[in-house]
């Protein structure tokens, strides 16, 4: 190829480049996100998800209750040991305003090993079902468990990134939530 043939094909390629980045940008910029992960002192992400029986939650409609939000899965032993004190603390304070919504990253887990897994541990509260990792991309799951802490506002007053949790620690953490 001689020395003009290759500036031509230069050009001709920047122009289809350029034409190209001027067509497929985003005018609106929709598929821009905020690229921060949820922390203490700012709005807890909105997600709508069904329980496992059924029953459709949406945390934005929650407002006014404090809300213990566990991100967890069955195959996850730190999950597994922090449930139990879960439960406990769900059972003391539920009555003044606390809800538990326990999260199953069902895309990472056997949705098959959830009604075993509540009933194994004689769960009541609330287990809903991530199919589709909306809260999981939501929240930027990096790690299970993943609990958050919402007040009463919505605001999250606490991120605990990993577990278990100590009975100690949740009791704290929720009395804090509920004032």
């Amino acid at each position: 190829m001689n020395k003009i043939k290759r500036i031509i094909f230069y050009i001709f390629v920047l122009t289809i480049s350029a034409g190209w980045i001027v067509f497929s940008a985003d005018p609106t910029h929709a598929s821009v996100k905020n690229t921060s992960a949820p922390q203490t002192g700012f709005s807890a992400p909105d997600f709508t998800l069904q329980s496992i029986d059924g029953k459709t939650y949406t945390l934005s409609e929650l407002k006014g209750s404090a809300v213990l939000l566990n991100l967890w899965a069955t195959w996850c032993p730190p999950c597994r040991a922090e449930m139990p004190a879960i439960e406990k603390m769900y059972g003391e304070y539920k009555d003044q305003g606390l809800i538990v919504l326990a999260v199953d990253m069902t895309y990472q887990d056997d949705p098959g090993a959830v009604a075993p897994f509540m009933q194994k541990y004689n769960l009541t509260f609330p287990i809903l079902l991530d199919e589709k990792a909306l809260v999981g991309s939501a929240y930027q799951l990096r790690s299970l468990p993943s609990s958050y802490f919402i007040n009463r506002a919505g605001i999250i007053n606490e991120v605990i990134i990993g577990g278990p949790m100590a009975e100690a620690l949740l009791r704290t953490r929720i009395e804090q939530i509920l004032k």
